[in-house]
């Protein structure tokens, strides 16, 4: 049987919030004409994105730009008209033409998430977008896994790093999070030596950058800010420890307060002095900039 085309009428009438959803994203508040979200297009504390209910229209108040649920797939996945509605042609089981509920809290909540397949990264789009994020696969592949997964039925992909209470950090072009139980990542060698960073994207640009790291260095990701405090006593049990915290309020505070507490640290974020984290430096810098600051840099 002939797979019957979707055309721009059945497209803009797609729901935005299930379509958001099978994207990874769930409104943070809502009311019978409206949800609100983060944007999808940038990162933000502040819910800036409203989805109108009844209309089935998007606007983000960050860029004042807006539209159809073919708007939102157009800039979602950079792509033509044409090649939403071939998107969409082939893959129907993806999307919703009924209106979807809300998914309220509990349907949000990290123990909603299911665990389907942990395997070698592999997928394309995963792919992608660790280039974007300037990782080798090779790297990428040291510390994380391809992890699929579903939420409220409905399946994805991501790049995994597991912590060591079993739980999954998740991260892919448009979504972050993360499985129960949530703890800090820890890669032991053996050393007496720690490099310490808050998320998985800054420890595997530690070892895009520095290669023998995972050989002279335990490595911890912290996973959050939070559980700085709790690893104190281990940290101090190293000789030596490497501190590349990001430079915001919260990993300032964190890098000062470990500072005071194992005086065996080392403050290490002035190697990306002006960015919020050392990803985003050796994302935005010009490769010989960032070799050359390397080179000078000296690890116990």
């Amino acid at each position: 049987m002939k797979e019957k085309r979707m055309d721009c009428e059945k497209a803009r009438n797609i729901d935005i919030v299930s379509t958001l959803a099978k994207l990874g994203h769930f409104p943070v508040r809502k009311t019978e004409k409206e949800a609100w979200f983060l944007s999808p297009f940038r990162s933000e504390t502040q819910a800036s994105f409203k989805v109108s209910l009844k209309k089935n229209y998007w606007i983000d108040f960050g860029t004042f730009e807006g539209g159809s649920t073919i708007d939102l797939i157009m800039k979602m996945e950079n792509c033509s008209v044409k090649e939403v509605l071939e998107r969409l042609s082939g893959n129907m089981d993806h999307f919703s033409f009924h209106r979807q509920p809300i998914p309220n809290e509990k349907e949000e909540g990290e123990n909603q998430i299911e665990i389907i397949e942990v395997k070698e990264i592999e997928h394309r789009a995963l792919q992608n977008y660790l280039s974007s994020r300037r990782i080798s696969i090779t790297t990428a592949r040291k510390l994380c896994k391809e992890i699929h997964y579903k939420i409220s039925g409905r399946s994805y992909f991501a790049i995994g790093l597991q912590n060591r209470s079993g739980g999954w950090e998740l991260r892919n072009t448009y979504w972050k999070g993360s499985t129960s139980p949530k703890d800090v990542s820890l890669i032991k060698n053996e050393s007496k030596n720690l490099a310490i960073t808050e998320g998985m994207f800054d420890m595997l640009t530690l070892i895009e950058l520095m290669v023998d790291i995972v050989n002279s260095h335990d490595l911890l990701v912290l996973n959050t800010t939070a559980f700085a405090k709790r690893m104190i006593k281990e940290i101090g049990d190293y000789e030596n420890v490497e501190l590349f915290l990001d430079r915001d309020k919260a990993g300032m505070g964190m890098t000062e307060l470990l500072l005071e507490k194992c005086p065996n640290s080392r403050d290490m974020s002035s190697l990306y002095g002006g960015f919020k984290d050392i990803n985003e430096w050796m994302v935005k810098s010009a490769k010989d900039e960032v070799r050359q600051r390397i080179q000078d840099v000296s690890l116990s």
